[in-house]
């Protein structure tokens, strides 16, 4: 599955959809690191995200502890309700900093 990339102000947007599971996470992982690698703020969108696994959330956690060491911020967009409950279970929306939509970043 491929992961679209756009430009907003300051940040790239990864839009992720569908399942985020073990199959099509190496493909998300590939995409934010693709992102950081470039200096690039970075804004995951879970709107569309129906389900996520361990794999998908390891892919962000990854993505957050590479854009801190690289002093980038990384937050989440949208989070829709299948993504937050695995996020809350984990209680990584403590961690995360998640916003409702675009509109609330601080461009």
């Amino acid at each position: 599955m491929k992961y679209p990339v756009h430009e907003h102000g300051k940040f790239s947007v990864i839009s992720l959809t569908g399942e985020v599971d073990l199959n099509c996470s190496p493909q998300a992982r590939e995409q934010i690191l693709k992102c950081l690698k470039k200096n690039n703020h970075l804004l995951i969108d879970l709107s569309a995200v129906e389900y996520i696994d361990s794999s998908g959330v390891a892919s962000l956690v990854e993505g957050f502890q590479t854009a801190r060491g690289q002093q980038l911020q990384f937050a989440l967009l949208g989070v829709s309700k299948a993504a937050l409950q695995v996020l809350q279970l984990a209680r990584l929306d403590k961690v995360f900093p998640i916003y409702a939509s675009i509109d609330d970043v601080d461009l």
